[in-house]
């Protein structure tokens, strides 16, 4: 058995080597704990076991089926980037470029003025959600107790 270590290097991300595996892929940004059941299944690595525990090889063999899920026969419904704009791939994207990608998509649908593009430019709900009630944080507050002073001659 390797030696523990307290902090595992997986998919660029530094990961606490004192949680289950499953549960600390999750500080991964673009994995969560369905992607990573698979992930760890298809591995033959034990959920249940430290990631710290793991050896090189085994987080080798993670690191990478996390990085490409689809060669890996992980289902298109895990993946966050299924039918891309740009290639109309099943992609899935961890990390920056998550941020990234995602930063375009609302740039691309601000330009092109699309409905969701204007609901996002406006600070609006997006999804149909009712703004009657709800959804009233970023309206802004009033000026409350200030009075209007006038000049008199």
């Amino acid at each position: 058995m390797a030696e523990f270590r307290h902090i595992v290097r997986l998919a660029n991300t530094d990961l606490d080597g004192n949680k289950k595996i499953l549960f600390a892929m999750k500080k991964i940004k673009g994995v969560d704990v369905m992607l990573a059941n698979a992930a760890l299944s298809i591995a033959g690595v034990d959920k249940t076991r430290k990631a710290g525990e793991l050896d090189v090889e085994e987080v080798k063999r993670i690191d990478e089926i996390i990085n490409n899920p689809s060669k890996h026969n992980i289902p298109a419904w895990l993946l966050n980037r299924r039918k891309d704009y740009e290639t109309g791939e099943d992609t899935h994207i961890l990390g920056a470029d998550l941020d990234f990608t995602k930063e375009n998509d609302l740039k691309r649908m601000k330009k092109m003025k699309s409905y969701r593009g204007l609901r996002h430019q406006w600070g609006l709900t997006v999804r149909g959600q009712r703004t009657k009630s709800n959804f009233r944080k970023d309206k802004g507050k009033g000026l409350v107790g200030k009075k209007k002073t006038t000049i008199r001659k």
